[in-house]
């Protein structure tokens, strides 16, 4: 097995075999001049008096492609020089400028780095693609270690996940579909490049989100393209509140620009829709919608006038639910998700182990014989099966009448029984 130290040998390798080469010409950039030279305009306008090294950063373009700009700002007499400062002209925008900037403002508001054309877009993520990525049974079994499962799941979700492709989770209520689900991105061990935007027909799609991407703080080459940020392999989560609406670009109003929809947020990586049909948009409705992306691994998107382009459609999708695949798709659809998965309620013996581990993590004092009573008690008095959220659930029961009492939590015969009449409806005896 790889130590740590051959990983991370492995992840500098990678890095410097996967550095993005930074453009020093405005024509190797693969965007028009003028966007450019737009896009300068506007940050140059609002934050004044600016330096090309300043404008270069705020723009993630190089310095050669920035006084490019600088020959035509000269040129057509919008900005002023105003000094130098440490070899850099400190520049202002001019009278004209200032006009150009604002005419430019009211028609999009885009203020952030220069963005990527989409053919280095698809590129990119084709040679990043989430069905390219080698995992071994310790990739794993390292990702799951904190979860209580026998050796044929593990299998079967190392198999799903090599494929690259799609999987349905299914199985009752609380028995930890949620959780596998929102794992599955501890499996990679890598990064990928995500733009800060895409260019598209002249219009710019906003792409990079914190809240998605987080940002491998792994030094990268001086000579990247900082149009691009290094990420872990995103996850997006999505549960009852996706809509239609989501699956296409986002047009802020206000801004005057666009934002990436949630799969294309995805791309390269997890995207994960828990709850799966029980969203504000009906199951045929986003079957229908994905049947080609998941099949062709390509998506449309369409801008004002009708124009539609197209898109790499490179995620692992998961669908999570506890309804009957069968009752949310037809025999088309499931053909195009290959990995099925039932998950369904834990043995006695995984359910003790849960308990024990949840009393580990959560410093817990246990009587002896109490985990076997409580199983006893579940299945028994409760009529209840033995899910994987029982033990955290009643612990948390334990712990908050502990709280009240102003006593040290602790797991009695009692104190299980209680916490299973306050946490379950009433069984009906008749």
């Amino acid at each position: 097995m790889p130590t740590q130290q051959d990983r991370d040998a492995l992840r500098t390798i990678n890095l410097e075999v996967n550095t993005l080469m930074v453009p020093h010409q405005v024509q190797r950039t693969g965007v028009r001049k003028g966007l450019l030279e737009d896009l300068a305009l506007k940050i140059l306008y609002l934050h004044g008096e600016m330096s090309l090294l300043e404008l270069s950063e705020r723009t993630c373009l190089s310095l050669g492609v920035i006084d490019e700009i600088f020959q035509f700002f000269r040129k057509e007499q919008l900005c002023e020089v105003k000094r130098m400062a440490a070899g850099s002209h400190v520049i202002v925008a001019s009278a004209a400028g200032k006009q150009r900037a604002g005419e430019l403002l009211a028609m999009n508001q885009y203020i952030g780095p220069a963005p990527v054309s989409l053919a280095d877009y698809s590129m990119r993520v084709s040679m990043q693609s989430v069905q390219q990525i080698t995992l071994k049974p310790a990739d794993v079994s390292r990702a799951f270690y904190q979860m209580v499962m026998d050796q044929d799941m593990l299998t079967r979700l190392g198999t799903a996940l090599v494929s690259g492709t799609s999987m349905f989770l299914h199985g009752p209520s609380g028995t930890g579909k949620t959780s596998i689900a929102a794992t599955i991105p501890a499996v990679y061990d890598d990064s990928v490049w995500i733009p800060h935007a895409v260019v598209v027909d002249n219009q710019i799609v906003s792409v990079f989100d914190p809240g998605v991407h987080h940002q491998n703080m792994t030094a990268t080459n001086a000579e990247s393209d900082r149009r691009w940020v290094l990420c872990k392999r995103p996850c997006v989560l999505a549960g009852g509140e996706l809509s239609a609406e989501m699956l296409d670009l986002q047009f802020n109003p206000q801004s005057r620009f666009y934002t990436a929809p949630l799969q294309i947020k995805a791309n390269n990586g997890v995207l994960i829709l828990d709850d799966f049909g029980r969203q504000r948009m009906r199951p045929d409705e986003l079957l229908n919608r994905w049947m080609t992306p998941l099949d062709r691994r390509v998506d449309f998107l369409t801008l004002p006038g009708g124009r539609k382009f197209e898109v790499p459609f490179d995620l692992f999708v998961v669908f999570s639910t506890n309804l009957d695949p069968n009752q949310l798709a037809d025999e088309a659809f499931l053909r195009r998700i290959p990995n099925k998965i039932k998950v369904g309620y834990a043995t006695r013996e995984q359910f003790l182990e849960i308990l024990r581990r949840e009393c580990q993590m959560r410093l817990v004092a246990c009587d002896e014989g109490v985990p076997e009573h409580m199983v006893e008690f579940l299945t028994k008095e409760m009529k209840q099966p033995l899910a994987h959220c029982h033990p955290r659930d009643l612990i948390n029961q334990i712990f908050w009448t502990a709280r009240y009492a102003g006593v040290e939590p602790h797991l009695t015969r009692e104190a299980v029984e209680r916490a299973c009449r306050s946490h379950f409806l009433p069984v009906d005896k008749s």
